[in-house]
């Protein structure tokens, strides 16, 4: 049997002033995401949200808001070859303060693109909750729980 665990973890839409979404190609699994990672022992989830950012674009960012709290196992459950983790994702709205280095790229980050909402390359998609788009578009200010 392998072995189980529940962690903490941060996600972020960051857009830009056309409206795009910013992905991250990411070098584990070789499939655009979102900007994320785990909160580490003493840090706030705003705290590990703005160092993922960082580790990741290379830039500082401003979080504006957040859009809610995902932890159903049926979208949050990933299945490693040693383990099989149950994510409980905050998630934020956020803004670089700066642009990203051109070609910028690191252990964890391929690429960094902004893609408009409706040109999203759906078929090289990592594992996102099904509602992680709609939930960052959506006017509402109330917080979701999914």
């Amino acid at each position: 049997m392998t072995e189980q665990q529940i962690r903490p973890a941060v996600a972020a839409a960051v857009f830009n002033n056309q409206g795009q979404i910013l992905l991250q190609k990411r070098k584990d699994v070789n499939r655009w995401g979102l900007i994320s990672g785990h909160v580490e022992f003493g840090e706030s989830v705003e705290e590990a949200m703005l160092r993922e950012i960082t580790e990741e674009t290379g830039t500082q960012a401003q979080l504006l808001r957040l859009i809610g709290v995902y932890s159903s196992p049926s979208s949050q459950t990933y299945h490693y070859t040693d383990k099989t983790v149950q994510y409980i994702t905050t998630y934020f709205e956020a803004r670089l303060q700066n642009e990203f280095p051109e070609n910028f790229s690191n252990e964890e980050t391929a690429a960094l693109r902004f893609f408009h909402p409706d040109q999203i390359p759906a078929n090289e998609l990592a594992q996102l909750h099904p509602n992680w788009l709609t939930d960052a578009l959506s006017p509402a200010t109330s917080v979701y729980i999914r």
